[in-house]
């Protein structure tokens, strides 16, 4: 374990998901005598949140359906006004033809008997969700693609750190997860497309890898772009959406709504107005499930068996194919009974919520070269389509500024002190197994960071997070893997610091239960209505500041800021379905 890859390349890619195979794939369209390397740590094959598929996308602005400032408008509502709507809107106007980019690379997406996209309406105010029947391939379509365009693609590849020269990218440093070999990447740019922070707290299970997302993902994107000294933003603004429960996947409320499902309380009654995911959904789901009236369940039974299939078709071969075989186990018939619902572990994911990697409307990061696009970008509610298309804007940008921008050397002893960290494990066979320590600090985050917050809970846990520093110098690996998930711990930690910091420093509540604290009950737009960064200081400290809000480009009055916050419906308007 001892050799050296070294590599050097025009354009590196970090993660082989939805965003890291659109941003390679165009990034060497444009620059087609030029190198593109790609490294994913798994296989780009099936890497990443979509690696069985997906059955429709969140967020299409579809002309004659919907307009980008109508959607910018929408997701400004769904985040308490603290957004950059120039990154929302940037997306709103290029995704449609990405969507098109997308037919014409084999992906199918739903369409009406007349031949137009079968819109369905799930958000609160507009209609933007779009099926896709035959969503399961997609990731094959996409593998196929960088292929045929020429993207090198090192698979088995964990980067760790990223290297400056000057306070500019100059490449990475990771290490082969199955040969344990040391890998050093010399790059004009970097895109960073590592995924959520899904693997913060634990879930219900009890499972390391149980988690709603994609496990693979513990938040690696999130420390590489703080050790970088690149800023974070809205931390705070936790991930937490409803689950089946028992079980790691998505309720889907947002796929049964357009045929007829809703959510319900243990007495039958439909209790929100929406079941599009936000803060303030998530808060009257969760009262609804901690109060007289919980649990909460998924209400099918009253849908014509013929729907009720249509649905078991979706949900049951895409994404989470594994659901069928847990109803059946359960013997849950959708046409029958309710399914009861739960809430997730808490995560940091920018695609769900609004956590993540400050980006602006090019996808740059406040380090010159560095670049991020997916859940760990910075632009809320972006989810898949979101993440093709801020790949697209930032290989559209790294190649830009590669057209001004020489390769940098790297400072060898960044890069041995980087082989030393990650390394070390390995001369400590007999300390702590990675999976342990993992193990103890997602549980922390569970007992003093899971919303509701208070700022005698949080202190605690960053007391816990902190100390983990000394427990990360005793982790012990007798392998590649190990060694793998000793580095992810250190993520993890970071992600863990990251949130319970973030989270103290703003003094309100805000995104309904993301940052719902029992200390600070009321929004307080007068000293709040900013975005809370962080970033590492040059004396290596994590700093935290206030971001103003940028002017809105689609201006929305008070009233229509707070249109999320009228979800619950009123007693005399609640539906009885027994």
């Amino acid at each position: 374990m001892e050799s050296t890859l070294e590599l050097v390349t025009d354009v590196l890619v970090i993660g082989g998901g939805t965003a890291g195979s659109v941003a390679a794939i165009k990034a060497k369209e444009r620059l087609p005598d030029g190198t593109v390397l790609l490294l994913e740590k798994a296989n780009v094959k099936r890497s990443g949140a979509i690696a069985l598929g997906m059955d429709g996308v969140n967020n299409a602005v579809i002309p004659g359906h919907a307009t980008p400032e109508q959607y910018v408008k929408e997701i400004t509502m769904a985040n308490d006004g603290i957004v950059n709507q120039r990154a929302i809107l940037a997306y709103a106007q290029q995704s449609f033809s990405m969507i098109q980019e997308l037919e014409s690379w084999g992906v199918k997406f739903q369409k009406t008997a007349t031949g137009e996209y079968d819109i369905k309406r799930v958000h609160h105010k507009g209609s933007y969700v779009l099926p896709m029947p035959e969503g399961y391939d997609i990731k094959k379509l996409l593998t196929r693609a960088i292929r045929r365009v020429g993207v090198k693609t090192e698979n088995r590849v964990m980067a760790t750190r990223i290297l400056l020269n000057e306070g500019r990218v100059a490449g990475i440093v990771g290490f082969n997860v199955r040969t344990g070999e040391f890998v050093v990447v010399r790059a004009k740019t970097v895109i960073l497309c590592c995924g959520a922070a899904g693997r913060l707290g634990l879930p219900a299970s009890g499972y390391l890898m149980g988690t709603y997302e994609n496990p693979s993902n513990a938040g690696d994107g999130y420390s590489m772009a703080y050790h970088a000294g690149a800023e974070l933003t809205n931390i705070e603004c936790f991930q937490i959406n409803p689950l089946l429960k028992d079980y790691n996947g998505p309720a889907c409320a947002y796929v049964s709504g357009p045929f007829g499902g809703y959510t319900v309380n243990a007495k039958g009654h439909r209790f929100m107005l929406s079941d599009y995911w936000s803060g303030q959904m998530m808060l009257e789901f969760y009262k609804e499930l901690t109060g007289p009236n919980g649990p909460v369940f998924l209400k099918m039974n009253h849908l014509a068996p013929e729907t009720v299939s249509e649905i078991e078709r979706i949900l049951h071969t895409t994404e989470r194919p594994s659901r069928g075989r847990f109803h059946a186990g359960r013997g849950t018939e959708y046409g029958e009974q309710l399914v009861e619902m739960a809430v997730s572990e808490i995560g940091l994911c920018s695609g769900h919520s609004a956590s993540g990697v400050w980006i602006n409307e090019r996808g740059e990061t406040t380090v010159p070269g560095l670049y991020a696009a997916g859940d760990m970008a910075s632009v809320p509610h972006s989810y898949m389509l979101g993440a093709f298309t801020y790949g697209k804007i930032c290989a559209a940008s790294a190649i830009e500024y590669i057209g001004q921008a020489g390769m940098l050397g790297v400072d060898d002893g960044a890069v041995q002190a980087e082989r030393q960290r990650i390394m070390a494990p390995l001369d400590r066979p007999t300390g702590i197994p990675p999976h342990l320590l993992e193990y103890k600090l997602r549980r922390q985050v569970n007992d003093y960071l899971q919303p509701p917050k208070s700022a005698n809970r949080m202190k605690v846990g960053l007391e816990y997070f902190l100390r983990a520093h000394e427990e990360l110098e005793q982790l012990g690996a007798t392998d590649p893997h190990d060694l793998m998930r000793a580095a992810e711990c250190a993520f993890i930690r970071d992600c863990a610091e990251m949130a319970a910091r973030a989270s103290l420093f703003r003094e309100e509540s805000r995104w309904g239960l993301y940052h719902c604290r029992q200390d600070y009950p009321e929004m307080d737009d007068v000293n709040w209505f900013v975005h809370v960064n962080l970033k590492r200081n040059e004396t290596g400290e994590m700093q935290l500041f206030k971001r103003p809000v940028e002017p809105y480009v689609v201006t929305l009055d008070q009233e229509e800021l707070r249109g999320y916050h009228r979800l619950r419906m009123a007693s005399t308007a609640v539906e009885a379905v027994n």
